[in-house]
Parts: C-alpha cells; sequence; structure tokens
C-alpha cells in the first residue's frame, strides 16, 4: 500500500507521455524550399514561426536550397526520385517552367478549393494575381515574396556632390547627367543595377509600353518571339554601354551584387529590387531614398507601369491530402492583411493583397517612411497593357542568361548595343523553339 502513490505517479507520468507523443504525431508537417538568406530569410523562418504557434495541427519547416536555379534544379531532381517538398519558392522567369510540369504540381487553386479555404484571385493585385494565373483565370501558384525594381538614392552622396537629394532623375538623361556629375565630384562608383536584365530588358518594355516578346509577351502560348531588338532597346543599351566606357556606369554582375556596392555607400545611385530594403536598413550608414525607376520622356505614353519580380510558391504533387490541408491553411495564413503589412513593412516586398496595402496606408506607415509605397504605385501605375502585364517564356532561366552575356559584351565594349541584342534575340528565340518543341500539346 505504501507504493501505490508512486505507482499513480507512474501511471499519470506514462499517460501523460503517451499523450504528448500521439500530439506529435498528430501534427503534420510541411516541408517549404526556399531561396532566401540574410535578413530576408530571418524574416522567412519568422513567419513559419507564426504560423506554427498559431494552430498546433501541422508545422511548417522552411528549408534553404540555395539560389533561386539551385533550388529549382534541387526540387526537380527531389520529386524525380519520389521526395519533392510540398512547397518551393521558384523565381517569376521559372513560372512557365512550372507550368509546364504536368501532374508535378497541383494548381493553388485546386489546393485551396479541396481544403474548402477562403481563396478569392481578385483580392490580390492584379499585377501580381495576372503573371501566376493561367488563360482560364486559375491561379497556378500562390504569390509571396513580390517585387519590382526601383531607383535607390544615397541622399548623402547627393549632398556631397551639391545635387538636390529631394530631386532623383526621372529620366534616363537626368541620371547620366547626375552620374557624370557624381563621378567629377568624386564618387568612386555612381550608378549601378541589380538583375541587368529584369531592369533594362524585361522592366524596361513594360516601363515603355513596348514588347519584349509577341504573343503578348508570351502569355497567349508558347509560340512567341523576342522582338527586344528594337531601335528602342538599342538606344538604351547604347546609352549604358556609353555610361560604362565614362566610368559613370559599374557593371556588378547578373543578380543582385550591386545591392551590396549601394549598401556600403560605394555607389551612390542603384536600380534593383524592392526587396532589397530589408538589407539597407540594417547595414546602410546613410540616409537613402526609394523613387520611381527612370523613363526616356521622349517616349509616347511613358512611364507605363512596372512588372514584378521575386517569386511564387509552387505546390508539388505526390503528397497525402491531409498534407494539402495543411499547405492551403498556411497559404491563408500569409494571406491575412496583418501578416502581408508585416512582410511588407519589414522586407520591401510588395503587399499582395490590397487589404494588405490600404491597412499598411492606414497605419501611418507610408508617411514615416517615404518611398514605402513607390513599388505598389508603380505596379498600378496605369492599367496594365499586352506588354506591361507580364512575362510568361520557356526556360527564361537560360534566356535570361543569354541577354545578360549580351549586354555584358557591351559594358566591356566587344560588342555594339545593335550587335548584341541581335544575338541575344536569335540566341533566346532558339531556347523558345526547344521548349515549345518538347511541351507541345501541354
Amino acid at each position: 500500500m505504501t507504493h501505490r502513490p508512486a505507482r499513480l505517479v507512474r501511471v499519470a507520468l506514462a499517460a501523460l507521455l503517451a499523450g504528448l507523443a500521439t500530439a506529435a504525431q498528430a501534427q503534420t508537417e510541411i516541408q517549404w524550399w526556399h531561396s532566401m538568406g540574410g535578413a530576408l530569410g530571418q524574416k522567412l523562418n519568422a513567419l513559419a514561426d507564426k504560423f506554427n504557434a498559431s494552430q498546433k495541427d501541422y508545422k511548417v519547416v522552411p528549408v534553404y536550397k540555395g539560389s533561386y536555379p539551385e533550388s529549382l534544379t534541387a526540387t526537380i531532381a527531389a520529386y524525380r526520385a519520389g521526395k519533392a517538398p510540398h512547397i518551393v519558392q521558384v523565381f517569376e522567369v521559372g513560372t512557365a517552367t512550372m507550368m509546364a510540369a504536368g501532374q508535378a504540381i497541383v494548381p493553388v487553386a485546386k489546393v485551396m478549393a479541396d481544403a474548402k479555404e477562403p481563396f478569392n484571385p481578385k483580392s490580390y493585385l492584379p499585377a501580381v494575381a495576372g503573371y501566376y494565373t493561367d488563360r482560364n483565370g486559375n491561379m497556378l501558384s500562390f504569390p509571396f515574396n513580390s517585387s519590382t525594381v526601383v531607383l535607390y538614392v544615397n541622399r548623402d552622396a547627393f549632398k556631397k556632390a551639391g545635387l538636390d537629394p529631394d530631386k532623383a532623375p526621372k529620366t534616363w538623361k537626368e541620371l547620366n547627367a547626375f552620374a557624370l556629375q557624381l563621378k567629377v565630384r568624386g564618387q568612386e562608383c555612381a550608378y549601378t543595377s541589380g538583375w541587368p536584365s529584369w531592369m533594362h530588358i524585361e522592366n524596361f518594355s513594360a516601363w515603355h509600353n513596348v514588347p519584349m516578346g509577341t504573343r503578348q509577351n508570351g502569355m497567349l502560348g508558347l509560340d512567341t518571339k523576342f522582338v527586344f531588338n528594337s531601335p528602342l532597346h538599342v538606344r538604351h543599351l547604347t546609352m549604358l554601354g556609353q555610361m560604362a566606357k565614362r566610368g559613370a556606369f559599374t557593371y556588378a554582375g547578373r543578380t543582385n551584387q550591386a545591392e551590396a556596392k549601394f549598401a556600403s555607400g560605394e555607389c551612390a545611385m542603384l536600380t534593383s529590387s524592392t526587396g532589397a530594403q530589408a538589407n539597407f536598413r540594417q547595414n546602410a550608414k546613410f540616409d537613402w531614398s526609394v523613387n520611381f525607376i527612370p523613363y526616356h520622356d521622349d517616349v509616347k505614353g511613358a512611364p507605363q507601369n512596372s512588372i514584378i519580380g521575386g517569386a511564387s510558391l509552387w505546390v508539388m504533387g505526390g503528397h497525402k491530402p491531409a498534407e494539402y490541408k495543411g499547405v492551403a491553411r498556411f497559404f491563408s495564413f500569409l494571406s491575412r492583411p496583418e501578416i502581408q503589412m508585416e512582410w511588407h513593412t519589414g522586407t520591401g516586398y510588395v503587399p499582395i493583397t490590397m487589404a494588405a496595402y490600404e491597412m499598411t496606408r492606414k497605419s501611418g506607415f507610408y508617411d514615416k517612411n517615404p518611398g514605402a509605397d513607390i513599388a505598389v504605385k508603380q505596379l498600378t501605375y496605369k492599367p496594365p497593357t499586352e506588354n506591361s502585364k507580364g512575362l510568361r517564356f520557356g526556360n527564361f532561366v537560360q534566356g535570361r542568361e543569354v541577354i545578360e552575356e549580351e549586354m555584358e559584351a557591351v559594358f566591356a565594349g566587344k560588342k555594339d548595343a545593335k550587335t548584341a541584342l541581335d544575338d541575344a534575340v536569335r540566341r533566346g528565340n532558339e531556347i523558345l523553339r526547344k521548349f515549345e518543341a518538347a511541351n507541345k500539346g501541354r
């Protein structure tokens, strides 16, 4: 009898442990592969942690898989091996490739409908939703870190060079003149650009309402052709080549290497992603501003609207229905205005819903942080046209590499702009034809 209390304690403890084990087993794990490191990776992990703490049925596990191309390659290999993640973050130029993946992906519209989660594509910014929607209006992937290109200005560097920091260049002619003045006044790097193809070909085309490719930039089908060797494109790339020769433009690399040059104070002006703001807020030791990207003011109708970059979340096939319910629940969580506001204000990425934008505006964030709403204003500056609602080119990861290789030849003085763009269009069209042949009938 004296051992009965101890026995009861053991029984109670065993029951408690069994209950905890059952609860742990009941929690469904959702693998989320992504490509965000540094400050952005920290913000992404915080989102997953907040979702996990908000409920007990599901656990989202973020896994960093390297750069966007590396992550995409790893996902394809994992799917073939029957070990694909539930969710993968794919950059916008991989959209056509993912669309052609057949049963390897599950459209987000289906995931949400099957789980009976509220989902209205019209709630999302048109410039964002349209990029990831098929011809029947079904959203294929979930918008996540949507960005656009903006112009950053080091206000301290402008003051030092005798320029008005409140007057960022509005046109490319002004930017060229400002860059030369900065250079003369001792600025080591006057102007640089991240993601050169995205800025100077893709967004440049949309901003000036000229086509980059036929068939509404590939939105209407696989039989599209590149046409970004127009006189306007040649003129713009010629200008950049001349700026590079004079030292007014510093080429930094094909991705976001230029952002580090701006954050350190080395470069005074930068065109790059709105998503760079998290890094600048954390690391820049000077006063800086966010502004509209420049335009050529003699082009009729310019500026039009910029297009998005960044990435969306694709749902991979081959998983259990219960797991897809967890994915849907997570996407509903990400769509909440307060969550989108937190992501937007913390990273600089665009709030994907109008409700989140309005909530942010009413909070006074834009009043306290001038320029933080530039991305939304730029994306919605005018209603999108056939030339400015986005791109859908097959194997555009390779296509963009071709464009950047030819641009590099101009910056290095090895080719003139017309020859380089003619070569880029020819080589790019060869890539499109291979993709079309491989995916006909899908």
